[in-house]
């Protein structure tokens, strides 16, 4: 809950521009309702329960601005207050009958086999293989709001993917669009701090993905002292909607565990004393965006921000989890037998399933070497399909172009640490010299750069 005092204190006014934007589409409107005939405040074309497949043909049908925003506003209505059977009954009909025209694929074919060079009938087949519900997003894209409800609309046929793989060429052509209007030109770097608007710091709350930010207090701790900092990227359709941002503690050195990066009580240090930038959270927000990525622009443009805010700044990385260690090692574990793992230290694993086995230093210091060994082997030999590196957070960092520095035994103790990665964190270190050639090898030959110590433990499991 936010505080009263919060809330006055931090809510941002909206703008005259805002408002004229909003006249604007109300005339629209008001001039769309009197086309199509519909009675004043009329939403839904006075129907209780409207079709959306119908409002979708109607909203293609038309070519007239006005009456295209009502319509959109239509729709979009609906489909908001439309039970969940109704909403994957309209999904499944944009991919039934929402697709291109047959009959305009048709007569572009018999241009093409009629003339193979024609630029125009290759245009032609171009513009006529195109899916009739791209154009339907781009319509309901006009309507006020219409950018957040087609993200909250990609979230359903998210959902109901796997039950319905019909819905796989919606998701698809989502994920077109959305290439395009989330481009990077589109976004802007805003920093987040103490004072930013309550409506945004309360997203940061709900949307922190890696370590869970616990009250008001903590969220303060990780925002408004001088050795902390929060960047986000926004879009102008979603000005209070942060599509990622990224939690970065300025150090002097490089940790290796969260414990005290999160610490309450730490005593923060001047910004000008720090030596390094960790990058220990980054949270994407809209789930509905899945597969757009903005990442790698993120970490990159934060690190020029960084080098010119603090110019004494000299190292870049990351205090990374690694969600799929703890499940892929007890795979390995239960397996008749595994090249991953020595068989002097299948015993030792044992531990690993009593509770609180971390708490026991002489236990959890038996578990070092041979956890620190099979990590290693999870990030440089085990491969999944396409051999790419398993771990996703991996893949995310090296792709960027980011070097395995460091992986260190109980970074993360808390419950969902020790659950997805035995507490296992990772350093990986963004060395600006050698970004480019490390994300090079990493996209066309999966190499995967790699510090020498992280590399010496697939020989001696001893860090």
């Amino acid at each position: 809950m936010v505080r009263l005092s919060d809330t006055a204190r931090l809510q941002g006014a909206r703008g005259a521009g805002a408002g004229f934007l909003g006249d604007l589409f109300e005339t629209l409107t008001t001039r769309g309702r009197r086309l199509l005939g519909w009675p004043e405040g009329a939403d839904r074309e006075g129907l209780e329960t409207p079709d959306l497949s119908d409002l979708g043909q109607q909203l293609l049908s038309r070519r007239g601005e006005a009456s295209g925003v009502v319509l959109a506003r239509a729709l979009l209505a609906a489909y908001a207050d439309a039970d969940p059977e109704a909403r994957l009954a309209f999904l499944r009909a944009l991919a039934r009958t929402f697709g291109p025209d047959p009959q305009a694929v048709a007569v572009a074919l018999a241009r093409i086999a009629q003339d193979p060079e024609s630029r125009e009938a290759l245009a032609a087949l171009h513009a006529a293989a195109e899916p009739r519900r791209q154009e339907l997003f781009r319509r309901l894209n006009l309507a006020p709001g219409g950018t957040a409800a087609l993200v909250r609309m990609r979230e359903d046929v998210l959902q109901h993917m796997r039950g319905h793989p019909d819905l796989r060429s919606v998701d698809h052509d989502f994920a077109h669009l959305f290439a395009s209007w989330f481009n990077r030109g589109f976004l802007t770097l805003r920093h987040i701090d103490w004072n930013t608007p309550a409506s945004i710091l309360e997203k940061i709350i709900r949307y922190e993905a890696v370590h869970a930010i616990q009250n008001w207090d903590d969220l303060r701790n990780r925002l408004h002292p001088v050795d902390r900092r929060c960047y986000g990227f926004f879009h102008p359709q979603l000005v209070d909607e942060p599509l990622i941002f990224v939690e970065v503690a300025l150090t002097k050195d490089v940790p290796a565990s969260i414990g005290g990066v999160l610490d309450l009580s730490r005593q923060p240090i001047r910004a000008e004393e720090a030596d390094t930038a960790v990058f220990y959270s980054i949270s994407n927000t809209q789930r509905g965006l899945a597969g757009v990525s903005f990442g790698n622009f993120l970490i990159k443009q934060v690190v020029e921000e960084l080098k010119a805010d603090v110019p004494g700044i000299k190292t870049f990385v990351t205090l990374s989890p690694a969600p799929g260690f703890a499940a892929w090692l007890d795979a390995e574990r239960k397996a008749a037998t595994s090249a991953h793992i020595r068989p002097e230290h299948r015993q030792i694993f044992a531990a690993l399933d009593e509770p609180g086995w971390h708490e026991r230093p002489a236990t959890a210091e038996a578990l070092r070497g041979p956890l620190l060994a099979c990590a290693a082997r999870y990030f440089l030999r085990a491969q999944g399909a396409a051999r790419q590196v398993l771990d996703p957070v991996a893949r995310f960092h090296l792709g960027n172009g980011a070097r395995l520095e460091r992986l260190n035994h109980l970074g993360d103790i808390s419950a969902k640490g020790v659950k997805q990665s035995y507490g296992l964190m990772v350093n990986y270190l963004y060395d600006p010299d050698q970004i480019e050639a490390n994300h090079e090898g990493f996209a066309e030959r999966s190499d995967v750069a790699a510090s020498e110590g992280v590399r010496s433990l697939l020989a001696t499991g001893t860090p």
